[in-house]
């Protein structure tokens, strides 16, 4: 369920804005799209796993959050990260 340190580690590269950059809206919205794919994967064979669902909808939430801080400071940014991401919207 939750993402191996190497996909992490390659995740971190590919959005960091400079070295070592791990905070970044970018980098912490491509965490939590990669963990949000991944538990929708889970659901797909544990229907009635409700507790795990409510943690999903935590981090769809926060993305969200995320997404709406970079649209508000920089457009081109979001509008970047979206269409790398694959993000609807």
């Amino acid at each position: 369920m939750s993402i191996t340190a190497g996909r992490k580690a390659e995740l971190i590269k590919k959005f960091a804005q400079n070295d070592g950059d791990t905070g970044s809206p970018e980098v912490q919205v491509a965490i939590l799209s990669e963990r949000i794919s991944n538990l929708t994967e889970h659901f797909k064979g544990h229907k009635k796993d409700n507790h795990s669902r409510r943690g999903l909808l935590k981090m769809v939430s926060q993305r969200r959050r995320l997404l709406d801080y970079v649209k508000r400071n920089d457009e081109g940014r979001y509008k970047k990260l979206i269409e790398e991401l694959g993000l609807r919207r």
